[in-house]
């Protein structure tokens, strides 16, 4: 084999649309924001915000409904997703095309979806009033938008799973299985660590994607406080361009962390499958 080198003005030509990109729609905008939420006293300004009760409570409250949504998207995901991996039967592309066909909504759809659903004229609040005499109605609340976040993060998280399981060494599971392991310590033994990495990315993605998803949460905002519904009060109700910069730093930061401690996780997972 031959060890191809690029001149230093080819590998220069060959990073500048990254480096492009990377400035045009990271660096600039980041910069931008951090010099906003400063207002010349960054100190001063994000102390105020952490010190809010309203501005922290929207961000635990996104946070935990973040959390909940890739806890309950992974345990769904992992089940669909090695039935679809492993077994064959009559309609599983069919299947598996309408599992991934949310992928193709934009949240503000996702959010209607949701109020045909449960909202006040929906599909649940009319069956429940038949047979219980009360109308339930959850679409504009905390549940309405875990159940439009946990729509369009299954079909991601499937096919990372789906992927995944084509990796496994069936010879593993059937040394256990010969072993007299029985299926729920296979499962717990080899099954899942060997899908970890991919587990524990699909689940950062997911986390992440449900901090900064607004569509949805615009569509069902009635009683809902999370952190992107106040980073849009603040800029268009409020004019607060200062507060409005500040959260939103505040919320990429948290994010970021997340992704950190996933891309740790996933390279310690991988080190010890290995």
């Amino acid at each position: 084999m031959h060890d191809i080198t690029f001149p230093l003005r080819w590998r220069l030509a060959l990073i500048a649309p990254a480096l492009a990109v990377f400035t045009a729609f990271w660096l600039l905008p980041m910069t931008v924001l951090v010099h906003v939420s400063g207002d010349g006293h960054p100190l001063e300004t994000y102390r105020a915000l952490v010190t809010d009760a309203r501005y922290m409570g929207s961000l635990g409250a996104t946070v935990a409904l973040s959390a909940a949504v890739t806890v309950a998207t992974l345990v769904v995901s992992v089940i669909a997703g090695m039935l679809l991996a492993r077994r064959e039967f009559p309609g599983k592309r069919m299947l598996l095309a309408l599992l991934t066909f949310p992928l193709a909504f934009p949240g503000v759809v996702v959010g209607f979806m949701v109020i045909m659903l449960a909202g006040r004229q929906g599909l649940i609040g009319a069956v429940s009033a038949r047979l219980t005499g009360d109308k339930w109605v959850f679409a504009y609340s905390m549940t309405g938008l875990f159940v439009g976040y946990l729509y369009f993060s299954i079909p991601r998280v499937i096919v990372t799973v789906m992927a995944s399981a084509t990796k496994l060494d069936p010879s593993l599971e059937e040394a256990a299985r010969s072993l007299g392991a029985s299926p729920w310590q296979i499962t717990r033994d080899v099954v899942l660590p060997g899908l970890a990495p991919g587990l524990v990315a699909a689940g950062a993605i997911c986390f992440a994607t449900s901090m900064g998803a607004f569509g949805t949460a615009f569509t069902l905002a009635t009683d809902i406080d999370v952190l992107p519904m106040t980073i849009y009060t603040a800029f268009t109700l409020n004019a607060s361009m200062v507060t409005a910069a500040g959260l939103s730093i505040i919320l990429g930061l948290v994010t970021w962390l997340v992704l950190a401690l996933a891309r740790t996780m996933t390279g310690s997972a991988v080190a010890a499958t290995a």
